[in-house]
């Protein structure tokens, strides 16, 4: 079998070393690593290959970076990091490997992995979004990782600040758990605030990444990490995004992948919503609950709704919300639309913001959250 179809058992002690250092040569793409494995077989035998014997297989940067040999420190990093409990190495021809991953058009040759390998045998569900999201984001994309993965999704998505981080969270309270995939090397955190998200992750879900030990958080990174996640998934959920944003990066390499591609509508006036509604003009599918992914994934809709807040609202609170409307708005314009002074006003609205219906956002400006 060759290395690119999957194996029946982990590498042993000889063949792991000699994945971590096919894998540790600097300037060889996982493309070229590839490219060798198919030719020779293994990663012994890429490893042994002359300038000649691979001529016409790689190109001459990638010979010359072959020829140059792996990184000694990166090779003794990876070995001692391996030997730590629960730290594992899959490789192509790992039975652990993620078959939905393997079946992309690029999987990464090897994935450091942290935590448990049973989630990447579970239908997976990716939730992304903007880093700097609004306070209604947040909530929706916790509210929807807790209903899908109550639902039995693993959910996926990159440790970032936002959309991604409280995706986790919200994953990571279910059955489901969670899974980060991360542009780093497994023995850094990025960002460095979610350092103790990345430990419960560790703990309880799954770390994963494609690149060696040590690896700061390079920005040509971050996109290669986008087609893991994407790749690991059914499909993408995008919860806020501005136009040019790294979560569109995802849903392009969703549907390169066959993946499915959500977004969530936002106001017209937000432009985290406009990355968001340029995906729904492309194609990619309008939800508004839970329910819609599970309907569009042949899952049914048990369990998939986000459960709203209890409704406790006086008579005026929801007058307030009503004339509100959802998008942004600021408090003289509600005082001409409600008639109520702006003592008044200004006390519902503080109540209201406790009570999570409504969120602050830039220019003194309030929005309806739900």
């Amino acid at each position: 079998m060759s290395a690119s179809q999957g194996g029946d058992a982990a590498p042993d002690g000889s063949e792991l070393e000699a994945w971590v250092r096919l894998a540790s040569i600097p300037g060889l793409s996982s493309t070229s690593q590839r490219k060798l494995l198919g030719a020779f077989g293994s990663p012994e035998a890429a490893l042994q290959a002359t300038a000649s014997s691979v001529s016409g297989i790689l190109g001459q940067r990638a010979t010359q970076a072959l020829l140059g040999g792996p990184d000694s420190d990166l090779v003794a990093r990876a070995l001692t990091w391996l030997r730590v409990p629960g730290n594992r190495l899959l490789t192509l021809a790992d039975n652990g490997y993620p078959q939905a991953l393997l079946n992309t058009p690029d999987p990464p040759p090897v994935l450091y992995a942290k935590g448990r390998l049973d989630l990447l045998s579970r239908p997976a569900f990716a939730i992304v979004g903007a880093r700097s999201a609004t306070p209604g984001g947040v909530r929706d994309a916790e509210a929807f990782a807790d209903a899908l993965g109550n639902a039995g999704l693993t959910i996926v998505s990159g440790l970032a600040n936002g959309i991604d981080a409280a995706a986790h969270r919200g994953g990571l309270r279910t059955q489901g758990s969670s899974i980060a995939v991360v542009a780093t090397g497994l023995d850094k955190v990025y960002p460095a605030r979610n350092k103790q998200l990345a430990h419960a992750l560790a703990e309880h879900g799954l770390l994963l990444s494609e690149f060696p030990l040590g690896t700061p958080p390079l920005a040509a990174n971050f996109p290669r990490r986008n087609r893991v996640i994407s790749g690991l998934s059914k499909g993408v959920l995008v919860v806020e995004a501005a136009l040019h944003s790294g979560s569109l990066i995802t849903a392009r390499q969703a549907v390169e992948q066959g993946r499915e591609v959500f977004a969530i509508p936002g106001s017209i006036h937000s432009p985290l919503s406009k990355g968001c509604h340029w995906l729904i003009k492309q194609g990619g599918k309008l939800v508004e609950s839970a329910s819609d992914v599970l309907e569009e994934l042949g899952m049914g809709a048990s369990h998939a709704t986000p459960s709203p807040r209890p409704s406790s609202l006086s008579d005026t609170q929801t007058q307030l919300l009503d004339a509100m409307g959802f998008a942004p708005i600021d408090m003289d314009t509600l005082c001409e639309r409600t008639e109520l002074a702006i003592e008044t006003i200004s006390t519902l609205l503080l109540n209201l913001e406790l009570e999570g219906h409504i969120s602050r956002v830039p220019g003194g400006l309030f929005q309806r959250l739900m």
